[in-house]
């Protein structure tokens, strides 16, 4: 009776494949990720070769078209993602953008956030100066209504109100103005509450705004106003409107609330900018302007 060697029909893993080595039927070998059974003893001759190997699974893609990534994605910040066919690379965008999708059936994309309320500067000084200008902000492709917030505010006098001027193509214009103002204040000190209400029409040809009466301000004390000023590209009636102030005085609890109904110009040259100025001499030893654009 003939003699079975129950090992001789089972596979036989003999691991990487090496050209040297005598391979008989049924071992098995890795190559190039693959796995190969041995049909025809044989030595030197590569598993790719079909006389004397039998594929039994091959290597996975990695990557695109079985590429590996590491060739795909090629720079810091590139992105890997799907198109149509397979894996794309995404290379960065620039500083500042976000990732965007266009849907189904689209590649995903980098763009820019766009907002109806973009902050478009900010201008910070610490110094004495008698008078500043925030100009060159205004935009008129994309914005028509600006915002101007003003805090860090301190003067080195005091007796002074903030005066206000438009500048008109980067120049402050010191005639040509009508403006119309309504004013509120509400003085709080050590509780004792007081309305003063400043209304009617002043037409004459002057070349600032009264706005905030900062009598109390110094040195030490911050003062914030924020205002509007619209029709900024229309050559006539530019307006600031809803003007408020707030401030405090260190050594009492003084809070002053003021609005302006509206500063008008009759000026035809566009308005760039605005021109700060105090009443009654002295400086502004610091202040911080941001501005933003609205659309």
């Amino acid at each position: 009776m003939a003699t079975i060697n129950l090992g001789s029909i089972k596979f036989k893993w003999q691991g990487a494949y090496a050209g040297g080595t005598a391979y008989t039927v049924d071992d098995v070998v890795s190559y190039n990720g693959s796995s190969y059974i041995c049909i025809l003893a044989s030595t030197g001759n590569l598993p790719t070769n079909a006389t004397y190997w039998e594929q039994m699974s091959s290597a996975g893609t990695n990557g695109t078209d079985g590429t590996d990534l590491t060739s795909t994605l090629t720079t810091q910040g590139d992105i890997l993602y799907r198109d149509g066919s397979g894996l794309q690379k995404l290379g960065a965008g620039t500083s500042g953008q976000v990732l965007q999708t266009g849907g189904t059936g689209a590649n995903p994309s980098w763009g820019t956030v766009s907002s109806d309320f973009v902050k478009l500067g900010e201008v910070e000084h610490s110094s004495d100066v008698s008078s500043f200008s925030v100009d060159g902000y205004h935009d008129g492709t994309n914005y028509d209504i600006y915002e101007y917030i003003v805090d860090k505010v301190g003067v080195s006098a005091t007796g002074n109100q903030l005066r206000l001027q438009y500048i008109m193509n980067n120049t402050a214009i010191t005639s040509g103005y009508y403006y119309v103002t309504d004013t509120t204040s509400i003085n709080t000190t050590n509780g004792t509450i007081g309305v003063d209400n400043y209304g009617g029409v002043n037409t004459s040809n002057v070349d600032t705004a009264n706005g905030w009466n900062w009598s109390t301000l110094a040195n030490d004390h911050s003062g914030q106003v924020v205002f509007r000023v619209f029709n900024a590209h229309y050559g006539k009636k530019v307006n600031v409107m809803g003007t408020t102030g707030f401030w405090h005085y260190s050594t009492s609890p003084l809070i002053t609330s003021r609005f302006m109904s509206s500063l008008n110009s009759n000026a035809t040259d566009t308005c760039t900018g605005i021109k700060f100025l105090l009443s009654s001499g002295g400086n502004f030893s610091n202040y911080r302007v941001k501005i933003y654009g609205i659309k």
